[in-house]
């Protein structure tokens, strides 16, 4: 089961597990629509099929396969992994940005600047396991030390994160500020926290 969230940009649909999986769909000027680090849910692909012809699926990170591959597959339309995202192609209608980039963990990140819409799989999240602190969104536990400072400064005021609900409105840009800025502050919260977070992952 997922929650969908539709917003002006597509929709947003959050799985009911530990991790809060989100995956998007979202809506080009040209009315193509571009799957983001999908996971399969019937009724969330169905409506993301209402929205219009599936351009692309996009996995933003390496170890984020999802059912990306399967779904390109099924719909015919090609799976663009990191490497492929980085190099854009296809009338892209987002700014793409590295993130992470090593052989442990490759992931790029969407800007969206039409749109003030900034897509995150993994670097940022609003889920428990990220927010620890006072705002709504959060670091990766794992890049808590090396927070993701390109994506700073933006004045977003859209975030689709892989995982968690997506936020909206013009204090957007000003959460993600200030958990980068507070990344490394924030890690003994979270430290008190990882016996709530493991219970809730079981």
């Amino acid at each position: 089961m997922a929650k969908i969230h539709r917003h002006e940009l597509g929709l947003t649909w959050v799985m009911d597990d530990a991790m809060e999986r989100g995956s998007h769909a979202l809506v080009a000027d040209d009315g193509r629509v571009w799957l983001v680090d999908p996971v399969r849910e019937d009724e969330a692909l169905a409506a993301a099929a209402a929205l219009g012809a599936t351009a692309g699926v996009l996995q933003l990170l390496d170890r984020h396969n999802r059912d990306c591959a399967a779904l390109a597959g099924e719909l015919g339309v090609r799976h663009y992994t990191v490497p492929d995202v980085l190099t854009g192609g296809d009338g892209f209608p987002f700014e793409v940005r590295r993130v992470v980039w090593n052989p442990l963990w490759k992931e790029a990140a969407l800007w969206w600047p039409q749109r003030r819409a900034l897509v995150v799989a993994e670097a940022l999240g609003t889920n428990a396991a990220f927010a620890v602190g006072d705002g709504p969104v959060g670091i990766h536990p794992l890049r808590r030390l090396l927070p993701p400072g390109m994506v700073k400064g933006l004045g977003a005021e859209h975030l689709l994160v892989g995982h968690g609900a997506p936020l909206h409105g013009p204090d957007v840009g000003a959460s993600v500020d200030r958990a980068i800025a507070r990344s490394r502050h924030d890690i003994p919260k979270l430290v008190t926290k990882i016996p709530t977070l493991i219970r809730a992952a079981r």
